[in-house]
């Protein structure tokens, strides 16, 4: 079996579609803070940067959104493999 795509594993600039998110793994708050931040299954997000020095934290973009996550909440957001640049451009 293979192991689950992480944001963390993206390139800066690579785009990806969020297939789960372990909200088990979550506080409730923070599960929903996520979802106000736009972050649900089948929503496009981007890594735009890591911070040096071990890149804790990301910066993300979700929707017009720039996020910065902790790779230990990026770790509970499970990607698919990246989109299209085709389908990026028709957005």
């Amino acid at each position: 079996m293979l192991e689950p795509r992480l944001i963390e594993r993206l390139s800066p600039g690579e785009v990806a579609t969020i297939a789960a998110i372990d909200r088990a793994g979550l506080d409730p708050l923070t599960a929903q803070r996520l979802h106000e931040l736009g972050f649900d299954e089948g929503v496009d997000v981007e890594l735009l940067h890591r911070a040096p020095f071990g890149g804790d934290p990301l910066a993300v973009r979700v929707g017009n959104m720039t996020v910065a996550l902790r790779k230990s909440m990026a770790r509970l957001i499970e990607i698919e493999a990246p989109a299209a640049p085709a389908a990026i451009a028709a957005e």
